[in-house]
């Protein structure tokens, strides 16, 4: 089992960077691969992110690619999401989520953050 909670969230205007942080407790981060989802009002919950501690592999959805960077802080247990150049459409409640390695579900899930992006 893992614990996993979000930061980092607020308002900020278009062109702006706001940095996530997720951080585990129960077990190490590493134990599992680990994302970052969002969720806009009206719209679809969307993986914009992912990160595999473990092989350093990463995944980005194409609306974020080149904004947006996951990493990893084996000591912290600790996974950011880097988000730059923030645009109002990155506006949505953002999730950090956490998948036993081998698995296709993301069974752990953090609360929430909220992230708002003003033109």
């Amino acid at each position: 089992q893992v614990q996993l909670v979000e930061s980092g969230g607020g308002s900020v205007q278009a062109g702006g960077s706001l940095r996530l942080s997720c951080a585990a407790s129960g077990r190490t981060a590493s134990s599992y691969s680990m994302a970052w989802f969002r969720q806009a009002p009206g719209k679809e919950r969307e993986r914009v992110a992912a990160l595999t501690l473990r092989a350093g592999t990463t995944f980005y959805a194409d609306s974020v690619k080149g904004r947006f960077t996951i990493s990893g802080d084996n000591a912290k247990n600790t996974v950011y999401l880097q988000m730059n150049s923030l645009e109002p459409e990155d506006t949505a409640v953002y999730y950090c989520a956490a998948r036993t390695m081998g698995r296709t579900v993301y069974e752990y899930w953090g609360q929430g953050t909220q992230v708002t992006v003003s033109s």
